[in-house]
């Protein structure tokens, strides 16, 4: 509603097209502009190009044999049908949900309290902490209160090094006693908000005994939450608290002590195939469902580059799924970005990036708008100086990334597969790598 509202009050409209798909974006290095071409064939010629395509907007689907052949109804999470309605159209049916990621726990969740369904079978490959939410209403007098204090409440995420309210604390979990780190636990764990993955101690993710220090504790909560004790097994993630993005649940463990709600732990027994009618596990066991929901991921954040074909300067491809002239190195050569502070890239004259790679992890909302802030002086900058034409150097780009990947190996979250380093098991060819800049806004 704000958005719309902010957008009719300043006359947007008129600069938006909506429900258009970009096919192709091309440089001519003859004047000095792009074309931008779209999946009907009309074409856009722009003096400078501004990519905000999103770190988590291509949907990937499980590469499982036979998800063609499924003759229920199934969706990626991210393209749920618009007219569905979950009470009606769920009633007596049989859900399926494949994926334990941040949108997994909360399909979950939110399916897990709808009356009518007929059951619930979440299929997990890999575990997935998650922590309470403690959302609530906010009442009159309190927005009063919090419309006073945006100022502050900017300032002092502008300041923490993830752009969320909370930041870690100074002490060091090994050098308090045990009584004071299950005091501070206990505290953030029953916060609202990220805290109880941003407020802890400030080894958390650096040392290792610190880390498995709280991550036994954790355990300890998801034990205390479900009742099978098989089923809690399960749902213990084999990697460190925190070390994967922590998604925030409203009810998530509390779902598998339901009747109707079932886990398939596919670490014991892998999906085999999917059939006309349900999911077949590799012990030939067949899940009937009626309805698959894919919370299945993303591309993250080159995946939406990597859609575009892309023609940079001199013809160059940028990433390896992109271009016409395969005998071109690409920009992004092995899909690993190169970028001059996450903005600006190299052979990408006057392109430049919201949310790209190498850019600060953390509260999106509020990390961009620097990021916006510098793009939009960038622009009055040329516009002022009458400058047609820039381009981030070789040299700049190799020492931004050079500085990324440093930034990235002081910690243990490389460690670990996931978007955030990456990784999607349902695209091949991802490994490991720094696409984003772990220290935050600050330089």
């Amino acid at each position: 509603m704000y958005i719309r509202h902010f957008a009719r009050k300043h006359g947007l409209y008129d600069y938006i097209r909506f429900n258009i798909t970009v096919k192709a974006a091309q440089w001519n290095d003859e004047a000095w502009h792009w074309i931008v071409t779209d999946e009907t064939g009309n074409q856009l010629r722009t003096r400078f190009l501004v990519s905000c395509l999103g770190f988590l907007s291509s949907p990937t689907l499980p590469a499982i044999p036979g998800i063609d052949r499924f003759q229920g109804q199934y969706f990626h999470t991210s393209r749920w049908p618009a007219s569905l309605n979950v009470d009606h159209d769920f009633a007596d049916r049989r859900i399926g949900i494949i994926g334990t990621g941040a949108t997994g726990i909360q399909t979950t969740t939110a399916l897990s309290k709808v009356p009518n369904i007929l059951s619930l079978t979440v299929f997990q490959r890999t575990a997935n902490w998650a922590a309470p939410l403690w959302n609530t209403e906010i009442s009159e007098d309190q927005m009063v209160r919090y419309r006073e204090q945006y100022g502050d409440i900017f300032k002092r995420c502008s300041e923490t090094w993830s752009c969320f309210l909370h930041d870690a604390d100074p002490r060091k979990s090994v050098e308090v006693s045990q009584e004071e780190r299950i005091a501070l636990w206990e505290r953030v764990y029953h916060e609202p908000g990220f805290s109880k993955w941003l407020g802890v101690f400030s080894d958390t993710y650096t040392d290792r005994e610190a880390n498995a220090l709280y991550t036994t504790w954790m355990e300890g909560k998801i034990r205390d939450r479900v009742q099978d004790p098989t089923v809690a097994n399960s749902l213990i993630p084999d990697h460190g608290f925190g070390l994967r993005r922590v998604p925030l649940e409203s009810g998530y463990f509390e779902a598998f002590n339901k009747p109707h709600v079932h886990l398939v732990d596919l670490k014991s027994r892998p999906i085999r195939e999917i059939s006309t009618h349900g999911i077949i596990t590799s012990d030939g066991a067949l899940h009937e469902i009626d309805v698959l929901i894919c919370a299945t991921g993303f591309n993250a954040i080159t995946g939406a580059f990597s859609a575009i074909e892309w023609e940079c300067r001199g013809g160059r491809p940028l990433t390896r799924r992109a271009g016409t002239d395969i005998n071109q190195e690409e920009v992004w050569a092995d899909d690993r970005p190169k970028t001059y502070l996450g903005i600006a890239a190299p052979s990408t004259p006057n392109m430049l990036m919201v949310l790209g790679p190498h850019q600060p992890y953390g509260n999106a909302t509020r990390s961009i708008e620097h990021v916006v802030e510098v793009i939009c002086d960038m622009l009055e900058y040329c516009k002022d100086n009458h400058y047609t034409y820039f381009e981030a150097t070789e040299e700049a780009a190799r020492d931004w990334t050079n500085h990324v990947i440093d930034a990235g190996s002081r910690g243990l979250l490389n460690e670990v597969d996931s978007w955030m380093t990456g990784v999607n098991k349902n695209v091949e060819g991802k490994t490991v790598r720094n696409i984003a800049r772990i220290q935050g806004r600050k330089l």
